[in-house]
């Protein structure tokens, strides 16, 4: 299903990420004169992404605003090639990651150091966006929407400093990029997003408190589409990102490399699947945008870190 139907005017469009649907989504909301947008993807998803908008009966030039969670290349990497296709629009990230929108090379360097050979046919050309089309974000801002409503801007640093989420206050949905991890439709729970280089644990765990003062109904995820009963949902990954840690600290103890701390979590994950009935193909299939090698090596820098040791309790 390339667009989805979310009430009161939203919508969801599929971009069809390695040929798979329900993996990577970008979401449309209603302004007064035109669209906001959340997240665009990565430049391999370019022509699914501008299929979706002809598909929910959006011209380019009705995009106004388009905000990123964070500027990783599966929500924000498609953004300059995107800059001519969207020529009314104004790109909005977090201010520390404006920089990296500018120049990309840091990003395309860190996304192969992550993703290995595979990361430039998997994310495609990351190309500059124009410095004055950026708008930078702190977290407080307000971007109006139809029918005086608006979007509030929240600060969720943790799975990367420059993260941050979106409370759609017209329909009390929260709209979570990576803050509250990944959930793809059919799984029963939620993968905790913790990749290198800069997870930061208590602030993940921080935003997910700030995230559930908003009083949210419904969570929006990047990777993939809504889910009701978001204080529970919050409160899940609060507790499966505290057992990872615990994980991963006595696996790396054993043996400090990636293959250890991936195996143990495996081994954790499956044990769950098995218990409570969940088909193994949603570990496969969340992998494909946050595999367990990724989270590994997160939680291995992070714990590298010698002020990052310890207990961690959600």
């Amino acid at each position: 299903m390339e667009v989805q139907e979310l009430g009161s005017g939203r919508l969801l469009v599929d971009l069809g990420f390695r040929d798979l649907d329900g993996v990577i989504g970008s979401y449309l909301l209603p302004e007064e004169e035109g669209w906001a947008l959340v997240e665009v993807g990565p430049t391999s998803c370019r022509a699914r992404f501008l299929k979706g908008l002809a598909a929910a009966g959006v011209s380019p030039r009705e995009v106004r605003d388009v905000l990123v969670t964070h500027i990783h290349l599966d929500h924000a990497g498609a953004l300059g090639a995107l800059a001519g296709d969207l020529p009314k629009a104004r790109f909005y990230a977090h201010a520390s990651g404006i920089p990296h929108l500018v120049d990309p090379s840091r990003l395309v360097a860190s996304a192969r150091r992550a993703w290995g050979p595979a990361s430039d046919e998997l994310w495609g050309p990351v190309l500059p966006v124009p410095a004055d089309r950026l708008v930078a974000l702190q977290g407080g801002e307000s971007i109006p929407l139809k029918g005086n409503a608006a979007l509030r801007v929240l600060a969720t640093p943790g799975h990367a400093r420059h993260h941050v989420s979106f409370l759609d206050e017209g329909t009390g949905s929260l709209l979570t990029g990576d803050g509250a991890g990944v959930l793809l439709p059919g799984a029963r729970h939620i993968r905790p997003a913790v990749p290198p280089p800069d997870l930061d644990i208590p602030q993940f765990l921080a935003s997910l408190r700030v995230m559930e003062a908003t009083g949210a109904d419904r969570l929006l995820f990047s990777h993939y589409g809504p889910a009701d009963h978001a204080r529970e949902r919050l409160h899940e990954v609060a507790e499966t990102l505290s057992a990872w840690v615990a994980i991963a600290t006595e696996a790396a103890h054993r043996e400090p490399t990636v293959a250890s701390v991936a195996g143990a979590l495996e081994a954790y994950e499956r044990d769950r699947a098995r218990r409570e009935g969940e088909p193994p193909e949603f570990l496969v299939r969340s992998g494909t945008i946050s595999s367990l090698e990724l989270a590994a090596a997160g939680l291995l820098r992070y714990l590298s870190r010698p002020s990052d040791r310890g207990h961690v309790s959600p």
